[in-house]
């Protein structure tokens, strides 16, 4: 067997061939929320005027997301319940023009559908 004495540098340097970077998570990987993220919507869900429903609703979500993060040891359900949320009460303003305006609403979409699949 016969082997090279000098480096072949076809890519440059001392390598044999073009190397790709890797990474541990996929590109398309939403970005964690912050970790003070959830404090901070549970605040403005009790500012917001529908506080008496909206509260109830986080703080099921949260403690069901934090259970299943218990059982997975995976923040993603956390994460998920964030910014679902955060996409909530960024869009009550739109939702309330559309049902001001009198608009059919009998043709809604399903917020997953919206949002996308969970993983």
């Amino acid at each position: 067997m016969c082997v090279p004495t000098a480096p072949h540098r076809a890519y440059g340097d001392d390598t044999t061939r073009k190397e790709v970077p890797m990474s541990a998570q996929p590109e398309e990987a939403p970005v964690p929320p912050a970790p003070a993220a959830a404090a901070q919507l549970l605040a403005q869900l009790r500012a917001d005027r529908r506080a008496d429903v909206w509260v109830p609703a986080f703080e099921q979500d949260w403690a069901r997301a934090l259970d299943d993060a218990r059982h997975s040891y995976s923040l993603a359900p956390v994460h998920d319940v964030v910014r679902i949320w955060q996409a909530r009460l960024a869009s009550a303003p739109a939702v309330d023009a559309f049902l001001a305006g009198g608009c059919d609403d009998s043709d809604g979409i399903d917020l997953d559908q919206v949002l996308g699949t969970r993983t």
